[in-house]
């Protein structure tokens, strides 16, 4: 199986970073393969139509198309913005949904998370997220949100409170049957 990782941050020092780094680790089975990418690889100037009308679609949002297109699995870790997403995410999103015949999510099977050092770990960007991905062709199997990043969660460890663990944990095993039941109606 590939699978495609990426936190929703353009920080340097982003903790969704972190997070999916530790999470995709849950998914490294012999046969599987992991791309963990960074936003800022995809930086673009900000989409707008006439931007789009004059030099049409930027390369780097083909190039990003084309990691979705690749990966069987994706795996999302989304920073939160003033309870949204972030501008990095979002303009990626926005050029994705421009080019022409595609969703940007296309059938995806895909596990969504987020945290943040709040209380409510990212939980307003996971719901907006939730709910939007089925319009961008996503196929949420499971969502995760780790509250107070910074008391829970250590590098190298991963998720250090037992019960964010556990909870996680029965997400990672929900979601691998719900992949291995796709993978054999594939075939």
């Amino acid at each position: 199986m590939k699978i495609l990782a990426f936190a929703a941050s353009n920080s340097s020092q982003s903790i969704n970073k972190k997070l999916i780094s530790s999470i995709s680790k849950y998914y490294k089975e012999a046969e599987d393969f992991i791309e963990i990418i960074d936003l800022n690889e995809y930086e673009m100037s900000i989409y707008s139509h006439d931007r789009q009308v004059q030099d049409g679609i930027p390369q780097l949002a083909i190039d990003f198309a084309n990691k979705i297109d690749w990966a069987d699995f994706i795996l999302i870790s989304f920073a939160e913005h003033n309870g949204n997403y972030s501008t990095a995410y979002k303009n990626i999103l926005d050029w994705l949904s421009r080019i022409k015949g595609r969703k940007p999510f296309p059938n995806k099977p895909m596990f969504l998370i987020a945290t943040s050092n709040g209380a409510r770990g990212g939980k307003s960007v996971l719901d907006i997220a939730t709910n939007r991905m089925p319009f961008d062709g996503g196929i949420v199997l499971e969502t995760f949100s780790l509250p107070e990043f910074n008391k829970n969660f250590e590098e190298g460890k991963g998720v250090t409170n037992m019960l964010y663990r556990s909870q996680l944990e029965a997400k990672v095993r929900k979601t691998k049957r719900e992949l291995a039941k796709i993978q054999a109606e594939a075939n």
